[in-house]
């Protein structure tokens, strides 16, 4: 399923969530069950059916992670569930930096300083490759949606930092 036709949006990496959340509702009042309840048994699983593609489209265009992984999927690239490493050495020399960083947070003279100092360099990060992975999938070719899977790749690997820097923080506050 193409989840921007069925909310009537370009394919593409940039949407307006606004737009995005206007069309979720406008669709979830059309389709939602309750308008079918004198309908036909058929009709009745058909709106809960449509409703939950409705849903699962939502939360996947709302991610910008999900969307990209989207979008390659549209042009034949399905990365979503892959677990590949990585082979850049300055990336993965980055990888270990980080990591350290993390495991020294509870040893830090002003944790919550650390934390936020790491926060900071992590949305730095994820919003510069971002921009990149906007640029490589608005190139529409293979070579930058080969590009765009790396990215994608990356992207990942800080939202797992950030998930993790999550966790350490609500460590030190309990």
């Amino acid at each position: 399923m193409n989840y921007f036709q069925l909310f009537d949006l370009p394919e593409q990496f940039a949407l307006d969530l606004t737009e995005l959340g206007s069309r979720y509702l406008a669709l979830q009042k059309r389709f939602h069950p309750d308008n079918f309840a004198a309908a036909s048994e058929r009709d009745r699983l058909l709106s809960v059916q449509q409703t939950a593609n409705i849903n699962d489209a939502y939360h996947s265009l709302k991610q910008p992670l999900l969307r990209a992984e989207h979008l390659l999927a549209l042009r034949g690239l399905k990365i979503s569930n892959e677990q590949r490493s990585f082979t850049e050495p300055a990336f993965l020399m980055q990888q270990m930096a980080l990591r350290e960083q993390l495991a020294d947070v509870h040893e830090q003279d002003d944790p919550e300083q650390a934390i936020a100092d790491i926060e900071h360099y992590l949305s730095t990060q994820r919003k510069l490759l971002q921009n990149q992975l906007n640029e490589a999938l608005s190139a529409r070719t293979a070579e930058h949606d080969q590009l765009a899977a790396e990215l994608v790749r990356k992207l990942k690997f800080f939202y797992k930092l950030q998930h993790e820097l999550e966790l350490i923080e609500q460590q030190l506050q309990d």
